[in-house]
């Protein structure tokens, strides 16, 4: 009997001793929590349609109530799916497919001419809960890029394809396939005829003193999205037709995560617009939540010393748009202006397109 009332007392008192231990970890669990948690019920969502020598002297008040009205339609859509509960990937992508059907922006229906004459789309989205991401280059045939991409971060065990096995994969996931002169616009037509006739347009030379918006404006384009849910998960996409008179099957920044679309549920989403060649190589959207986890600064911090100081001393211009996992956008670039939308958890709407 003694024996047994020793061993009970062994075991109580292990018991009382390991009691802090629990504690403990509660409380670290509680902080790192903390540090990521998002106030009650927020949500937000933000949209670009392009950055360049966007200029008022250049816009017909027509046109401009056209990109307006457009991206008014497409932030809304995500807005409501957003409000009803919904996730940040189906927002972000339904967003960008209004976009992508409109022939106001470089990406699906909009899409610029390569130098062959043809359009060659990119697309990228990522999932902030888990890192995970899905990207698409070089596709002829996909109407909706975007839709792509989330197929192959959801259904492939890949991050990016391309090219021919890009449309084999879209084909056997059932995905709308069109003719490719479904992406014809004579508008595009014309701008690719007219960069082909000047001898030092920017796929030629490095220079940029280009005065002709069409000139100036071959190297931009692409649409993006970045929101936050209300279950606190936050994704962002971009998708993009590339540069005006591009050779080689080149490929920018839009389908590579890290320079087009980063997302990370405890930082921020980013999408990129501007010279994919500078965004590849200073991996804006990534450096961009990267600064945030390392530095503890803010994402309009953060978003700002990447766009203005970082990526104009490499030389590159365009600008981003972003929101954090509390509900804080940013819309930052470096360029005469930026298509630009956002809405948040109260329904407040913002549009921008010139520099302010």
């Amino acid at each position: 009997m003694k024996r047994i009332f020793i061993f009970l007392g062994f075991v109580l008192f292990f018991a009382c001793k390991e009691q802090p231990k629990e504690t403990a970890e509660t409380t670290v669990s509680d902080t790192v929590t903390e540090q990521i948690k998002k106030p009650s019920n927020t949500f937000g969502i933000v949209i670009h349609g392009g950055a360049g020598t966007i200029l008022k002297e250049n816009m017909t008040a027509q046109k401009e109530a056209e990109y307006r009205a457009k991206l008014e339609e497409a932030i809304k859509v995500g807005h409501t799916i957003l409000n009803n509960g919904g996730t940040s990937l189906e927002a972000v992508e339904k967003t960008i497919n209004v976009l992508e059907d409109s022939p106001l922006f470089n990406a699906g229906k909009g899409a610029v001419f390569t130098n062959e004459g043809i359009n060659e789309l990119d697309a990228s989205i990522m999932d902030g809960s888990n890192l995970n991401a899905g990207a698409v280059a070089g596709v002829k045939t996909v109407k909706n890029p975007i839709n792509l991409a989330r197929e192959v971060m959801l259904n492939s065990p890949h991050v990016m394809l391309s090219g021919k096995g890009a449309a084999q994969f879209a084909a056997e996931r059932g995905l709308e396939i069109v003719d490719p002169k479904y992406f014809y616009t004579e508008n595009r037509m014309k701008a690719l005829e007219k960069v082909k006739k000047k001898p030092d347009h920017p796929d030629a030379k490095s220079a940029t003193s280009f005065y002709d918006p069409v000139i100036k404006n071959s190297k931009y384009g692409t649409v993006g999205c970045a929101a936050l849910d209300k279950h606190g998960n936050i994704a962002a996409g971009t998708s993009t037709g590339g540069m005006t008179n591009k050779k080689w099957n080149r490929i920018g920044d839009s389908p590579i995560i890290g320079s087009g679309t980063y997302a990370n549920n405890a930082t921020c989403g980013v999408s990129s617009t501007g010279w994919g060649e500078y965004f590849i190589r200073a991996q804006v959207a990534h450096d961009i939540s990267a600064m945030m986890e390392y530095k503890g600064v803010s994402l309009q911090e953060a978003a700002k010393e990447v766009i203005q100081n970082k990526l104009t001393k490499l030389g590159g211009t365009g600008g981003i748009i972003a929101i954090d996992h509390q509900g804080n956008v940013a819309m930052e670039f470096n360029t005469a202006g930026m298509y630009r939308a956002t809405m948040n958890a109260n329904g407040d709407l913002t549009i921008g397109i010139y520099k302010e």
